[in-house]
């Protein structure tokens, strides 16, 4: 099903292939149904509007609600050839509705109700949001619109909300601030971070005031006889002008009364009408915010990501410059804003019942229930802050575990329990209980079995627990009594399942067992049995915490999941030997064999020496450890490794795998069984692993009967909680010294930990690995991120308690001297209680403050070993922090700004926007004023957006098989559902988004790559954060596409920002500074730029060595900068260092190997012409000009598509697997007596290939000159290459220097060609002497050759067009579906002479390669449909 829609509210279009739109019941084929109509009526300007006939009515009234012609009027209805439209009706279905026809807006009588809504979309105007209003609330704002205004200086008053798009197209000449000195905090080596260069002055002017005040009339509420009368409210009003009014609603509208501030008259004014819409009446009374108000419809609208409310809150921990002095009316005396309390769990059950037979019904559903959770979260930090701040009281009389009833929302912290370990098992409780009901949120096909809506929330130091109110149970015992007969007819009543249940027998409880088991079985949870305290055995598909009920509203529930995942025997000492089974009677039964058994399997579990090894097991603060979901998927996974590695080595043993699985004896089955037992199956006869939550968990029982099975399943958890040690940390340190773009801060840190299945309490670990690593010095900057993750934990955990002790009068004091006794060193409080003493008048006040100020006693050397001895006792690595924060700073590299960072983002503190010295050791750093707010921070339940997710990771699959056009659809595919989920405001719709630029890109098509990143980088910052990691990678790429549209100027302000922010973040010592440095290097002029190339050379060599890619990489653009200086010699010494790695990667017969030997050969000829030149020159030499190799600004381009990973330079595989696929068939040809030349079974081979990809990919274009390379089969792709999901590997990459330079043997040999009869037609990658040949099924045209030999020689110098227009030519460019194949050549440098003559031994047309390519220097390849690496 094509959908090609343009959606509502300044949506993008986008044509979409609806995944499962063939097969769902009742889907619509939707083709492009969109037309216009003319609206009419209501008191506005006729005017235009686009719909679609799959809309429904309300939807296209919700779309004229937010034009500026209608809002801020409500309460109307459509009508349509004198017919008031049905809400609920399609438009498509109304008959003679076509474009070009007339619909009216109808105006409709209020109620009370509809009254207060439509004064809050009044309000909600007046309340207009100012550049400054993001960081009052605490979000992440916006900087891309500020970034491009200051840049260009555009009319801010452009009309239609395209001034982002026209300043962007109006830079694409502009140099002027190109060439202008940078910041000396920008550059190389600087140490100076300034705060406020992260957050600079708004482009946006602040919004106007509308009224000096808008509130409830002392009057209100009305009386009887006025009620009767139709009197809803009295509104007081104070206009500009300083005119007072009082007015009345009522069922009409609105209108002016008599009354004033000491007489009631509720009769209506004279000479004034009812108005409809509020504003229509005040724009009557007050001239002032008649001119405000269309000052304000006339304003330019930024992009709908930069001004639409995110679904959650995404904090921004610095606040406003001047946030003391700056506050806003908000006319909450109004009322509008008090809501009655909702049933949050009724709307969320609500919105996940509603249907998903079709995919606008599955759409309609996500965005339900992203909103009802979006909605619940939002109550959820509202209600912390009323219920910390003691607002409220507690619902019941326990002052250890109060519980809280607010806004619909059950909130408490927890009992404390001794069991689980204090407050810190507490804490723990909360979170496992959030991760356990998304766990069981995300199950599909389990439609049946809901969860309460929960969320976590953090703020002041205390944790609280929030969630909807339970439904209730169904009756009571005495009902259930009464109604035993009637058990078939009615619902069984209250708690079906768990420990407590008690033995009982319905059908409600065998349905909801049924989903228990469907649960179960994806959640990898074993059936097993417990005791339960009155002595039953029980048996469980979960945790034996869990509870399984029946509502009163008829729904099953499941709560108390917080033990759902196995536990993690690494940090379960002594549990192993303590036996969980229940009657010692019956254990004395079972004799010593089975004691000895139970011992010998006991250490038989872990690894040979692995305590001596590791330290595990040991034990933790809390007995609530649990392994991760992802842990368990990978342990799942290992153990079906050994699982087909055993069966294997069981058939080999017993005749092969051929002979056993012809031959009907049982010999395979008994197998499978004897690896089934081995490895620990559930199941003796397939394999599927099961865990048992219970086992090592502290007061469970089990009956004697579970002995074997309980046993087993400790020695699988052991196995598991191993594979954390053994593999997975291990792992992850192999992934940082591989990855250019490793983690930057603690959240991208968690992410790549937690991706893995390790648990942050594993960072101690961590460090161990990394410190006895022989690479511990190239993963200095991992080493600096765990370690700073350990000290903003511990020191999190000390905050919280240190808060516990302050009074609400004196948190901003508390906490600025927290953090002073946090980064200065011996930072003491002797000054806090003088200032203290000070300020009092009276000495009984000194007395009251010196018992309520405990808290500034706390010194800087006793917070540190507060902190130390936290680290200690959950990490183990107290020894590593030091004895001040200087020794971090000096150890580790780490930034005290970066640590602020992390401390506010983890505590929800937000700071005044200004520049802070941390190392003044003479005066407080921070002070009182300084602390601006300090938020909630929630942790919520994630709602997945289905369909767009499905469609994201087919696309990724596609990119991963090199089918570009595929992934490009459903990129857009994705990205469309996403903004009909959630608006595009997603982390997930930000990846979609990047994902979709960058393979838009590879497309050629630069202009869409350039549109859809500007989205990306506005979704990055506004949905994880101004300064996130994500944010500076966004930039980046928004660099590079801005340089290929010729936007320089914005493309050097985009780097200059990443640049910055990664600073502040992390410092410059890490490996993805390389990156921006070597592309800063490409975009600055002068001097700086070699300050920036040097330095990326520095890092990489630092980080990588001397061999890596990207060290030979930056060595390159090195020798190509100082070329372009003239100064030949260095330029030598470089790029022999380049040809050195590039031939210590691929190989002496690599292309890039060529390629780097031909850029060498041309700048020693260079400087021996240059030499020559000065000697000739004799005593004039001083005055001779050096003549320079400039690179141009394509070649510039593709060196940044290299160095960001758009594309990838890569090691193929492909050349050795051929080798030896040879070397094999060679060998069984001459057994068979037969001859077969090498290079006929080569092309023999690559012929197979093509064949093969045409018939998988089952698409193609007619190529022309050569068509595309051909692809290996697809299992063979799969084989040699792995793709990252993020990064486009598989993508046709081009070379160090994007052009391709031919042995001139090679260009003299005569070619010929053939054409394909079958319809689509591939070309042929032959490897020749190391080179890369790319022929049409068979070899070129020795015209072709020499012509192109022609137009490269035709000139002294070659200077090739711009990529991004060759990306756009056509097949005829040696490209399929917009992708072009290049090979790695020397720089195409702005040259004469020497460098002439080297070039033309290459086939160049305008700098591109023609047919004679190769991708990096590799040969990649390619299928008709999209590109494949080799």
């Amino acid at each position: 099903m094509k959908d090609k829609i343009r959606r509502g509210g300044g949506r993008n279009q986008a044509k979409t292939d609806v995944i499962h739109g063939k097969n769902d019941v009742g889907a619509k084929q939707v083709d492009d149904t969109s037309f216009t109509v003319k609206i009419q009526g209501a008191g506005v300007e006729s005017f235009e509007l686009q719909v679609h006939g799959f809309w429904l009515v309300q939807d296209a009234l919700m779309s004229l609600l937010s034009r500026n012609e209608v809002c801020p009027r409500s309460n109307l209805s459509l009508a349509f050839a004198s017919a008031t439209l049905d809400p609920l009706a399609e438009l498509q279905s109304l008959k003679g509705l076509k474009h070009g026809a007339i619909i009216r807006l109808v105006e409709e009588p209020y109620t009370a109700s509809l009254a207060r809504l439509h004064l809050a979309r009044v309000v909600e105007l007046l309340r207009a949001s100012g550049p400054q209003d993001a960081l009052r609330e605490g979000r992440s704002p916006s900087l891309l619109e500020t970034l491009t205004h200051q840049n260009t200086g555009a009319d801010p008053s452009s009309p239609n909300g395209k001034s982002l798009k026209r300043s962007l197209s109006n830079t694409k000449t502009d140099s002027t601030n190109q060439d202008a000195a940078l910041p000396e905090y920008l550059l190389p080596g600087s140490t100076e971070r300034p705060l406020m260069a992260l957050l600079p002055p708004s482009s946006q002017p602040e919004a106007p005031s509308y009224l000096k005040d808008l509130c409830l009339s002392c009057w209100n509420p009305p009386p009887g006889h006025r009620k009767l009368q139709g009197d809803f409210l009295y509104i007081s009003v104070v206009t500009m002008e300083g005119k007072r009014c009082d007015i009345t609603s009522c069922p009409k509208g609105f209108f002016l009364n008599r009354s004033t501030e000491d007489v009631f008259d509720p009769r209506p004014a004279q000479s004034t009408a009812v108005y409809h819409c509020f504003t229509e009446l005040l724009c009557h009374i007050s001239p002032a915010f008649k001119k405000t108000l269309t000052t304000i419809k006339n304003r330019p609208q930024l992009p709908p990501a930069e001004v639409m409310p995110t679904s959650y809150h995404t904090l921004s921990w610095l606040g406003p410059h001047g946030a003391s002095r700056t506050h806003k009316n908000t006319f909450s005396r109004l009322g509008v804003d008090e809501q009655a309390s909702p049933d949050w769990n009724e709307e969320l059950q609500a919105a996940r019942d509603l249907s998903q037979g079709s995919l606008e019904e599955r759409l309609q559903r996500d965005r339900a229930v992203l909103q009802v959770n979006s909605a619940f979260v939002k109550v959820v930090m509202q209600g912390a802050e009323t219920v910390v701040d003691g607002f409220v009281e507690p619902a019941n009389g326990n002052p250890e575990d109060p519980a809280f009833l607010w806004g619909g929302l059950f909130m408490s912290q927890g009992a404390a329990s001794a069991v689980f370990g204090g407050e810190r098992g507490r804490r723990a409780a909360q979170r496992l209980e959030l991760k356990g009901v998304q766990a069981y949120s995300e199950l599909e096909g389990l439609e049946g079995l809901h969860t309460l809506p929960t969320a976590i929330v953090d703020y002041r130091g205390v944790r609280m627990s929030a969630q909807g109110l339970a439904p209730g149970l169904e009756g009571t015992d005495q009902e259930q009594e009464k109604d035993e007969e009637q058990e078939t007819s009615q619902a069984s009543r209250g708690l079906l399942y768990g420990v407590n249940a008690g033995p009982q027998e319905s059908p409600h409880r065998r349905r909801l067992l049924v989903l228990l088991a469907h649960a179960a079985k994806c959640l990898a949870i074993q059936r097993h049995v417990v005791v339960a305290p009155s002595g039953y055995k029980v048996p469980l598909f979960t945790p034996a915490d869990s509870q399984g009920l029946l509502g009163a509203d008829g729904r099953f529930y499941i709560l108390d999941v917080f033990r759902c995942f196995p536990a993690d025997a690494n940090f379960c000492p002594g549990v192993e030997t303590e036996s969980q089974i229940v009657s010692r009677e019956d254990e004395r039964k079972e004799g010593k064999e089975g004691d000895e058994e139970k011992k010998s399997g006991i250490e038989e579990s872990w690894p040979e020496n692995y305590h001596t090894d590791s330290g595990f097991p040991k034990s933790f603060p809390h007995s609530l450890c649990r392994l991760r979901p992802e842990l368990v998927q990978a342990f799942i996974q290992h153990k079906h490794c050994q699982f087909t590695h055993r069966v294997r080595e069981t058939l080999d043993e017993n005749g092969g795998f051929e002979e056993c699985a012809t031959a009907c004896d049982s010999r395979a089955t008994n197998a499978v069984r004897a690896a089934c037992k081995e490895v620990g199956s559930c199941s003796d006869i397939i394999f599927e692993m099961r865990l048992n939550p219970n086992v090592f968990s502290p007061g469970v029982s089990f009956p004697s009967s579970e002995r074997a099975s309980v046993i087993q399943q400790e020695r699988l958890l052991k196995e598991a909680a191993a594979l954390i040690i053994t593999h997975q940390i291990p792992e992850f340190v192999e992934h940082c010294l591989q990855n250019y773009e490793p983690p930057m801060d603690g959240a991208t840190l968690k992410q790549e930990l937690h991706r893995r299945g390790i648990n942050m309490r594993y960072l101690g670990h961590v460090v161990k690995a990394i410190s006895q690593s022989e690479q511990r010095e190239h993963l200095r900057h991992i080493l600096r991120l765990v370690v700073g993750e350990v000290f903003i934990r511990s020191t999190r955990r000390v905050f919280n308690s240190f808060l516990q002790g302050v009074d609400v009068a004196s948190l901003c004091a508390a906490i600025s001297h927290f953090l002073c006794c946090l980064l200065v060193p011996h930072f003491t409080p002797a000054h806090v209680g003088e200032e203290t003493k000070k300020k009092s008048k009276r000495r009984a006040r000194v007395a009251e403050a010196s018992e309520s100020t405990l808290w500034s006693t706390l010194t800087g050397p006793e917070l540190w070993n507060l902190v130390c001895q936290d680290a200690a006792e959950t990490y183990n690595i107290s020894d590593s922090l030091g004895s001040g924060p200087n020794h971090l700073v000096e150890q580790f590299g780490l930034q005290k700004l970066s640590l602020l960072r992390e401390f506010c983002l983890k505590t929800g503190v937000q700071l005044r926007l200004r520049d802070y010295y941390l190392d003044n050791m003479n005066k407080a750093p921070i002070g009182p004023d300084d602390i601006v707010n300090i938020f909630p921070v929630v942790k919520h339940i994630d709602m997945t957006t289905v369909d767009a997710s499905k469609a994201f990771r087919a696309a990724q699959n596609f990119i991963r098989k090199g089918v570009l056009d595929q992934a490009h659809e459903h990129l857009k595919e994705a990205s469309y559902l996403f903004g009909r989920v959630c608006d595009d405001l997603h982390p997930e719709a930000c990846h979609c988004h990047s994902l979709l630029a960058r393979v838009a890109f590879l497309q050629g098509k630069a202009a869409e790559a350039r549109s859809v990143q500007l989205k990306a980088v506005v979704i990055s910052e506004r949905v994880l954060g101004f300064d996130h990691p994500n944010t500076i990678q966004q930039y980046t790429l928004l660099a590079v596409y801005m340089y290929a549209g010729g936007e320089t100027a914005l493309a050097q302000k985009c780097l200059l920002r990443a640049r910055l922010l990664l600073l502040t973040v992390h410092g410059e010592d890490h490996p993805y500074t390389a990156t921006l440095d070597s592309c800063l290097g490409l975009v600055l002029t002068g001097e700086q730029t070699g300050q920036f190339l040097k330095n990326a050379l520095r890092l990489n060599t630092s980080f990588f060595g001397a061999t890596d890619l990207h060290t030979a990489l930056s060595q390159h653009l090195l020798a190509q900068w100082m070329c372009s200086k003239g100064d030949y010699r260095s330029a030598m010494t470089h790029e022999k260092e380049a040809l050195t790695a590039f031939t210590s990667l691929f190989g002496e017969d690599h292309p890039q190997t060529s390629c780097s030997k031909e850029f060498l050969c041309t700048i020693t000829k260079q400087a021996v012409q240059v030499e020559r030149s000065l000697r000739q020159a004799g005593a004039d030499s001083t005055e001779q000009t050096v003549e320079c190799l400039t690179p141009s600004t394509e070649t510039s381009l593709e060196q940044m598509v290299l160095v960001t990973g758009i594309r990838k330079i890569t090691q193929s595989r492909f050349k050795e697997y051929k080798q030896r696929h040879l070397e094999r068939k060679a060998a069984a040809l001459k057994e068979l007596g037969l001859s077969f030349p090498g290079e006929l079974f080569a092309s023999a081979t690559v012929k197979a290939g093509e064949k093969s990809s045409d018939k998988e990919t089952g698409c193609g274009k007619e190529a022309e000159d050569g068509g595309s390379p051909a692809v290996e089969n697809d299992s063979e792709r799969q084989h040699e290459q792995s793709v990252d999901e993020v990064s486009v590997v598989g993508a046709a990459a081009v070379s160090v220097n994007g052009h391709v330079v031919e042995p001139a043997e090679q260009n003299k040999h005569e070619e010929k060609t053939e054409k394909r009869e079958e319809g689509d037609r591939a070309t042929e990658v032959k490897m020749v002497n190391g080179e890369s040949e790319v022929r049409a099924e068979g070899e070129e045209t020795k015209s072709s050759v020499e012509k192109e030999e022609k137009s490269s020689t035709a000139k002294g110098e070659l200077e090739p067009k711009a990529t991004c227009e060759a990306m756009k030519s056509d097949e005829k460019d040696g490209e399929s579906n917009g992708v072009r194949d290049t090979k790695a050549t020397p720089s195409v440098l702005k040259g004469k002479g020497t460098w002439a003559d080297v070039v033309s031994k290459s086939n160049l047309a305008n700098g591109t390669g023609h047919k004679d390519t190769a991708v990096n220097g590799v040969a990649d390849e390619v299928t008709a449909n999209g590109v494949a690496e080799e």
